[in-house]
């Protein structure tokens, strides 16, 4: 019998995501395919990100110590500066013949007080929760995938789920930034509290963030619920889910007719442990079902139907930064839109149908605005409508990187400069 997990479900060929929201298209749900590059010159070294559709050769790939170290690189580099996390982003934030500014030195815990807990910005979401549960600290809410840099997670407003819960970087009570100058700079709701507002969420088209300082809370345990139903009704039950739930969401199974849904409650019950993970073997068996059987859809969609009615209700009780974020085996390439909660139910059925149809997608229509990490091809022109603030944003950008020092090809497609 194939397990099908959460995963598994998630990385069929394609996904759409939606509850409080948002609505996601994973676009390769295999790993991507190998691409005949060239060797980087004598003394150089090839950077790609995580999924392998973005790759460059810098002039440099460094990895500061202390911002001192920090100070010096932005001072003295030629080029572009961009700085990288993980390399998690779909979207090409970081390729370029300049520098890159690993933030992977710049990590661990700083300092713990009355109104947040101080972290290096390079530390990695799954050695930060379990930074904060040794100092019976925990987050309110977390991403999904737990080998994100914090600094890259708060750059790109990564987010978790729950309608209580905004992105990341909401939780972030302050932050120090290297700007092109180099000056480090402190930033919350009274030092440079425009340039706060602005850094939580840039880019990395400001500066380099150094550190930040989380709003936590006690320790956090939620009991984890999946299970599987018809996604008509998933979609008629996503707003009042959202609304009793924690957090909740449903991945639609592409071609099964089928939704996978999670929902996390908080509780006290006792830590129970969880069964292997069997989702690379799970989804391989999907995939494969998806190529054999792609000359029959009727009957692709009435396997996929039998092997998922075997699958069982799975509830588990965890620590939250266990549950929420999780690590991805699979290397995959995502599109992910933000959507008015009106529209949330048209567009996604309409999603569902034209991917089942024609493989394409349609949020524009209905308002929707990208992730920021993941795939989208807008530019100035179609974002700034979107957003009332993008004017005051980039003559901010402007003020603090007046060479535009922190702007590869892609960030001046969305910025100018």
């Amino acid at each position: 019998m194939i397990t099908v997990s959460r995963r598994a479900a998630l990385m069929l060929v394609a996904a759409a995501a939606g509850g409080t929201g948002v609505a996601a298209l994973a676009l390769n749900a295999g790993d991507p395919p190998e691409r005949a590059l060239p060797p980087p010159p004598p003394g150089k070294s090839r950077w790609s990100n995580w999924s392998g559709l973005h790759t460059c050769v810098p002039d440099a790939l460094v990895a500061p110590a202390d911002v001192e170290e920090l100070r010096d690189i932005v001072l003295k580099s030629k080029g572009p500066i961009r700085p990288v996390g993980a390399g998690h982003s779909f979207t090409p934030l970081v390729p370029t013949d300049g520098t890159i500014v690993s933030l992977d030195r710049l990590n661990g815990l700083l300092s713990r007080e009355d109104d947040g807990t101080t972290v290096g910005a390079g530390i990695r979401l799954f050695a930060l929760g379990e930074t904060l549960e040794r100092i019976g600290q925990s987050m309110e809410a977390l991403p999904d995938i737990n080998k994100q840099s914090l600094a890259g997670a708060l750059a790109t407003a990564t987010h978790g789920t729950g309608r209580a819960f905004g992105s990341l970087a909401e939780s972030v009570t302050g932050l120090q930034l290297m700007a092109a100058d180099g000056k480090l700079l402190d930033c919350d709701s009274e030092r440079n509290a425009e340039l706060f507002a602005a850094a939580r969420v840039s880019l990395g088209a400001l500066g380099v963030v150094t550190q930040a300082r989380l709003k936590t809370r006690g320790p956090l345990r939620l009991k984890r619920r999946t299970w599987f139903e018809p996604i008509d009704d998933a979609i008629a039950a996503a707003e009042e889910r959202s609304r009793s739930h924690r957090h909740y969401e449903f991945y639609y199974v592409t071609f099964t007719g089928t939704a996978y849904c999670i929902s996390h409650d908080e509780t006290d019950a006792p830590v129970t442990p969880r069964k292997p993970n069997a989702e690379n073997e799970g989804t391989e068996d999907l995939m494969s079902l998806r190529d054999w059987l792609s000359w029959a859809p009727w009957l692709r969609r009435l396997v996929a139907q039998g092997l998922i009615s075997n699958q069982e209700t799975e509830s588990v009780v965890g620590p939250a930064w266990r549950l929420l974020s999780t690590d991805r085996p699979k290397r995959f390439n995502e599109m992910e839109y933000h959507l008015p909660e009106a529209a949330l139910k048209a567009c996604l059925e309409e999603v569902i149908a034209a991917v089942e149809r024609h493989s394409e997608v349609y949020f524009r229509r209905f308002d929707g605005r990208p992730h920021w990490g993941k795939l989208h091809s807008l530019g100035a022109r179609e974002l700034a409508p979107l957003y009332p603030r993008w004017r005051e944003f980039t003559e901010l950008r402007r003020t603090y990187d007046p060479a535009s020092r922190f702007l590869n090809r892609h960030l001046r497609n969305l910025f100018g400069g």
